[in-house]
């Protein structure tokens, strides 16, 4: 999620996108069971906010966040066939794992904008 986030044109996205450029890297959550299943699906249908790469990466949607109802973030869902089901990427302005002094394994809690 480092590299990903530190690339120009994907900070320019996001910044043009959501108005802020993330923190480099992103928190990854590891979520399953059949809630997961149909948030995932509706995600994946859901139009979402297109990050537009140039030619030769791979394109994502993304849709705003709030995490443990104190930060404001985005989760990434990148276009690539072999993607974990259970993964969903996070990013925001600013370090969630330190701010909410996360270790592996926590549970957070997010709600999704989904339009």
């Amino acid at each position: 999620g480092a590299t990903f986030t530190r690339i120009d044109w994907v900070a320019r996205e996001f910044r043009d996108k959501l108005g802020y450029v993330p923190y480099p890297g992103t928190l990854n959550l590891s979520l399953s069971g059949d809630a997961w299943e149909q948030a995932r699906e509706r995600l994946q249908q859901a139009a979402g906010i297109a990050i537009v790469p140039p030619r030769g990466y791979c394109a994502a949607k993304c849709f705003e966040v709030l995490i443990n109802d104190c930060i404001e973030g985005a989760a990434v869902l990148p276009d690539v066939a072999d993607y974990p089901p259970d993964k969903l990427e996070i990013v925001a302005p600013i370090a969630v794992r330190q701010e909410l002094k996360l270790q592996d394994g926590d549970r957070v809690s997010l709600r999704v904008r989904i339009e």
